[in-house]
């Protein structure tokens, strides 16, 4: 079924502990050897790659969508949350618009060889500062079928080689997308190593490839948290972490009423089960008694249920029978709701005095991810993003933005929750390190 050309690799089942060191470190050496061949390969190799990739996944739509169905019916069978199976699910839309981010990032400059400075020192030596791939990045994820195509390309286009690491959840899936890249690769001339998908769940094998650091230069955990903490925990290479988007949205004074009801049903109703979604609502008190209603009925009206201080919860209580049917949706939040990932239909709800009070719970309790702040008062919202410790801060636009195809990234390899040395949505700029290079005329150092 499917695709005639495309063969997919079987997964390789009950191997013992040092057969599979054996084969994640000959992952990683190869990984190592193609990335060498990448750092120099001319952009227009790669986007042919690319390209040639962009052909194949509709192509290949019966395959990838059996090998999905297979996933899903796993999932179904194991009981998983309908937010973690709708989050696995591939469609044929999906596979369009995982062919388009594929060609916009081949339309995307190559960042590989950009000259970031360029200085003459008094003795006449000559310095760039010089843009270059990391070299291997291994990606650990879970249950998310378009990051195996988009670490890769994003991988591809900025000269690194990746390695490939999938939960069991989507393990068909990923392995039906590596058959696609590998044969993209070999028929645009480029190392079929450059994108190697690990083929076992065994969790042996990710033990392994966080200790190959004579070979891997970066690791980026994808999934929750409890996968992005062992990652940082047990790797002895750099890693770049994306924990919880515990996201905020606060409703100013100002407020537009209209504004605030759209702009928060996208961000909490859109995708409940994404790290942009806002699991927070701050309200201020002066608008509270007529604004929260209106936010609370249009949220029931999708069916998110209310966490609530006891402040919005007596505001909602005594509003009338508009409400009434949003009682049963309402209950008293505990203090865990108010630093919460419910990634659900669940939101907690909190009302605050000023704006300053809201950048201070915000900077307290958020995971420093992406916030919002919808008012109609400029000097409010900029002092808003100024004092906000998020990496993505919003005024009058919802959190879901925070992603990298919405950035004009094509992609993006991860969200960063970081500092260094990437933060927020990582694109190919993201993906490169930068090595200075002298030219001289013969001076030595006295």
């Amino acid at each position: 079924m499917g695709h005639s050309s495309l063969v997919i690799p079987a997964p390789r089942a009950g191997l013992m502990s040092a057969d599979l060191v054996q084969l994640v470190t000959s992952i990683a050496q190869r990984a190592r050897a193609a990335s060498l061949v990448l750092a120099t390969t001319p952009t227009a190799r790669k986007d042919a790659a690319l390209l040639r990739l962009a052909e194949l996944i509709p192509a290949s739509a019966e395959t990838l969508l059996f090998a999905n169905a297979r996933d899903l019916e796993a999932a179904r069978a194991n009981n998983l949350p309908a937010h973690q199976v709708e989050r696995l699910t591939l469609s044929p839309a999906k596979l369009d618009h995982l062919a388009e981010s594929v060609r916009q990032v081949a339309a995307l400059p190559d960042p590989v060889g950009t000259t970031l400075e360029d200085w003459t020192r008094p003795n006449g030596i000559h310095i760039r500062k010089r843009r270059v791939p990391i070299g291997v990045i291994g990606i650990i994820y879970e249950a998310r079928p378009n990051v195996t195509i988009d670490c890769a390309i994003l991988c591809l286009k900025s000269g690194n080689a990746a390695i490939l690491r999938g939960g069991k959840e989507i393990f068909n899936t990923n392995t039906a997308f590596a058959a696609l890249l590998t044969q993209a690769l070999a028929e645009t001339g480029l190392p079929a190593d450059a994108v190697q998908l690990i083929p076992t769940t065994d969790r042996a094998a990710l033990n392994t490839l966080l200790k190959l650091d004579a070979y891997v230069h970066c690791i980026i955990p994808r999934g929750g948290e409890s996968l992005i903490r062992f990652v940082a925990q047990n790797s002895t290479i750099p890693v770049i972490k994306h924990y919880t988007g515990v996201c905020f949205l606060y409703a100013d004074k100002d407020a537009d009423p209209v504004l605030a009801e759209n702009i928060l049903l996208n961000a909490k109703t859109q995708r409940p089960g994404v790290c942009n979604t806002v699991e927070q609502l701050l309200v201020h008190a002066g608008v509270a008694p007529t604004l929260l209603p209106r936010l609370a009925a249009a949220l029931a009206a999708k069916g998110v249920q209310l966490r609530c201080d006891p402040a919005s919860l007596a505001i909602l209580r005594n509003s009338g029978s508009q409400l009434s049917a949003l009682n049963s949706q309402l209950s008293a939040a505990s203090a865990a709701d108010f630093t919460a990932e419910f990634l659900d239909l669940i939101l907690a709800v909190r009302i605050v005095p000023d704006l300053e009070t809201a950048i201070a719970t915000i900077n307290r309790d958020s995971s420093g991810h992406t916030e919002a702040i919808i008012t109609r008062d400029e000097t409010a919202a900029r002092r808003f993003q100024d004092a906000i410790d998020s990496a993505v801060v919003t005024w009058n636009a919802s959190t879901r933005f925070n992603d990298g195809f919405e950035f004009g990234f094509g992609a993006e390899i991860g969200i960063s929750t970081d500092r260094l040395h990437a933060r927020g949505p990582m694109g190919l700029n993201e993906l490169c390190s930068y090595k200075y290079v002298i030219d001289g005329t013969g001076q030595v150092r006295a």
